[in-house]
């Protein structure tokens, strides 16, 4: 009866709240309230005193089951290891396997072996930050190329290279392969080649070659040369020097030679410049004076250039009129122009002298050598241009053997008020010109001019 009147009370309630929800306009206005349902074992369930004895008895029985389905469930697993360590045992043993198979077919190409460098390879910074210091060039014999075109230059004048760094395959196969048998060739990042590149736009290609001895090289194309040498003095900047060496290769100059007191030709920014021509015509570095002229031939002219510093220039008569007899070191050279000559130091002619105020007021005496414009008649024999640098100018021992061969010096004409050509300018000009004008005698002369370049060579 107690059941039947709460069941009764129940439905009651139930139908009065039903009634009080579809009020208002015919609109439910109930709030419900969701939660998320979360599983939880608790740990103590607290009873009341007098239930606590019934329900232990009746849990024991329980917790038995539960024990034992446990059991089974826990010996399987205790006598059989679980799927996921099966798993990583097996890759544990598979990957030293799959890590030599892919060393013995991925790492070879054309049958040439190639390192992978490993995170933290320090060998690319290293040597490539070691390679920009010149005495670690001279000491250690080694030199830095990097882009694809210099490195096959390098390659087919039979340049010795030592190791190879390459981002991907495609460049390496770039390369002429069967060269690079001795090198070493190790595959990097492109990220860290473009970390220790000077380019902007990097190749993806570095290479360590031995120092080139220049009179091993197989130079190609030595049968459009002409007899003519040039001799950078004093050359400090290395993108003039770059360029210089870049003309005198296209002029077909039969050798380079570099003063002590030169930038190294074989600098990553004479390198540049140059564009190859290190691997096109002899280049011979920190030569002195006494070396120099045992590289040219017997007899041969040695013409300075002249950047007309001191003169005035009102007419080209005036330029070219032998009465002028500069008596100073800034005379001479590729000089940039200045009001106040007498205050220029030239220290490597101070000799005798102690104070430096008598070498600015007096100057020194040099030798007489004539002048002569560019486009006038001067090569018409064996030939050697002295191109000086434009802050030294020329130094006094390339006036004496100016003066010495009979040469003359040359300068180019421009216009009033004008700083003076680039040093690199004016090396383009004079070169082109004295082989404009030995190719003429070449036709003109025949076989008494074969006999020349025999001597020259």
């Amino acid at each position: 009866m107690a059941a039947m009147s709460m069941r009764n009370v129940i439905y009651v309630l139930s139908s009065e709240r039903n009634a009080l929800l579809t009020s208002r306009n015919g609109f439910i206005v109930e709030s419900k309230r969701y939660v998320r349902g979360l599983r939880r074992t608790p740990v103590r369930v607290l009873l009341p005193e007098n239930e606590t004895a019934n329900v232990s008895k009746q849990s024991e029985p329980a917790v038995q089951s539960t024990r034992r389905q446990k059991e089974s469930k826990v010996t399987p697993a205790a006598e059989h290891p679980r799927e996921s360590d099966f798993i990583r045992a097996r890759s544990s043993v598979q990957t030293p396997l799959k890590c030599a198979h892919v060393a013995a077919t991925k790492d070879h190409i054309d049958g040439l072996r190639f390192e992978r460098a490993l995170p933290g390879d320090k060998r690319l910074g290293r040597v490539v930050s070691v390679a920009h210091s010149r005495k670690f060039r001279e000491h250690q014999g080694k030199i830095l190329l990097e882009g694809r075109r210099l490195i096959c230059d390098a390659l087919n004048a039979g340049a010795n290279p030592q190791m190879v760094f390459f981002s991907t395959v495609d460049r390496l196969r770039e390369l002429p392969l069967d060269k690079l048998r001795r090198a070493t060739l190790v595959k990097v990042k492109f990220e860290d080649i473009k970390i220790w590149s000077d380019l902007v736009a990097p190749q993806g290609v570095i290479a360590i070659f031995s120092r080139p001895d220049p009179s091993r090289l197989n130079f190609v194309n030595t049968s459009h040369s002409v007899p003519l040498s040039l001799i950078c003095d004093n050359i400090r900047d290395p993108g003039n020097l770059g360029t210089m060496l870049r003309c005198a290769a296209a002029a077909g100059c039969h050798n380079v030679m570099l003063t002590k007191g030169c930038v190294d030709a074989w600098e990553p920014k004479v390198l540049r410049g140059a564009m190859g021509a290190h691997f096109r015509l002899p280049v011979y570095s920190s030569l002195s004076w006494d070396d120099i002229e045992g590289h040219l031939p017997k007899p041969v002219t040695v013409h300075v250039a002249d950047n007309s510093y001191g003169r005035s220039r009102e007419t080209e008569d005036e330029q070219v009129d032998a009465s002028h007899k500069p008596s100073k070191a800034g005379d001479y050279g590729w000089v940039s122009t200045k009001k106040n000559p007498k205050k220029m130091r030239y220290e490597e002619y101070d000799l005798d002298s102690d104070s430096d105020s008598d070498c600015e007021d007096e100057g020194l005496s040099l030798p007489t050598v004539d002048s002569k414009l560019y486009h006038e008649s001067w090569a018409q024999s064996p030939t050697a241009l002295v191109i000086g640098g434009e802050t030294h100018g020329l130094s006094l021992e390339a006036v004496q053997l100016a003066n010495k061969t009979a040469g003359q010096r040359l300068f180019i004409p421009i216009v009033p008020d004008v700083d003076s050509l680039n040093s690199a300018m004016a090396t383009s000009i004079l070169l082109f010109e004295g082989r404009k004008q030995l190719l003429k005698l070449i036709q003109t002369s025949g076989r008494k001019w074969k006999k020349a370049e025999q001597q020259f060579s």
